[in-house]
């Protein structure tokens, strides 16, 4: 037995938070009951998502190189979404997001499993962002990022920095603040000219052209699941 929303994920059909908001809207059945959140269901039980039954797809990943300009959504009526670049007939869905003005790596599955060892605290998933800021980086700002920032929210965990140009530095974190990296460097006085995240744990964006995606390759895929 397993919760519903865990199986639908499963199958591809949407992230478990997407599950549990259907869920909690009254939207999904079990058979032809209609299920509460955490309710169960076997494996071969029919679900149903607005009376359609939801079908098990294909398990597929995807790297994707998020331009600037459009936002990591399935849907939006007023701001072009990332999936006018995804050009794949299994519906997929993204792990985590980039804000409109952030490129660079962002994967897409229809795993539930896969998406939550990515996106789970526990298991700490470092990633890596290129930042070029206003003005030349201190070695001060540098050793703050390090040992962590009191924002609003809560200081920050301690970052790696690797500085590549005066004003133009890495930045690997593991925890998922919304836009972390833009509110650390505002709270030391810096503007953001550019952020691109180029690294998930190992897997890194490579020469992926901007607005271009393609398959995990095997070696890829074991690099998260070890």
């Amino acid at each position: 037995m397993h919760r519903v929303q865990k199986l639908l994920s499963n199958y591809g059909y949407c992230s478990r938070r997407k599950a549990e908001d259907l869920i909690k809207a009254g939207r999904v059945k079990v058979n032809s009951r209609l299920i509460s959140i955490g309710d169960q269901a076997e494996e071969d039980d029919r679900i149903y998502v607005d009376n359609k039954l939801v079908k098990k797809q294909n398990k597929i990943y995807l790297m994707f190189n998020k331009p600037v300009g459009c936002v990591t959504a399935l849907e939006d009526k007023h701001c072009r979404t990332i999936m006018e670049y995804i050009k794949v007939k299994e519906r997929v869905f993204p792990i985590g997001r980039l804000d409109m003005d952030t490129s660079g790596l962002l994967l897409l599955t229809n795993d539930g499993d896969f998406s939550n060892r990515i996106m789970h605290p526990r298991y700490e998933t470092r990633k890596t962002y290129r930042v070029r800021l206003d003005k030349p980086v201190s070695s001060g700002s540098i050793k703050e990022i390090e040992s962590g920032i009191e924002l609003e929210d809560g200081k920050t965990s301690p970052a790696k920095v690797r500085k590549i140009e005066n004003n133009l530095i890495e930045i690997t974190v593991h925890e998922g603040k919304n836009r972390i990296i833009r509110r650390m460097m505002e709270h030391l006085g810096y503007k953001v000219i550019s952020l691109s995240r180029i690294r998930i744990g190992e897997l890194e964006l490579g020469s992926l052209k901007s607005g271009a995606c393609r398959e995990l390759t095997g070696p890829e895929h074991k690099k998260i699941f070890g």
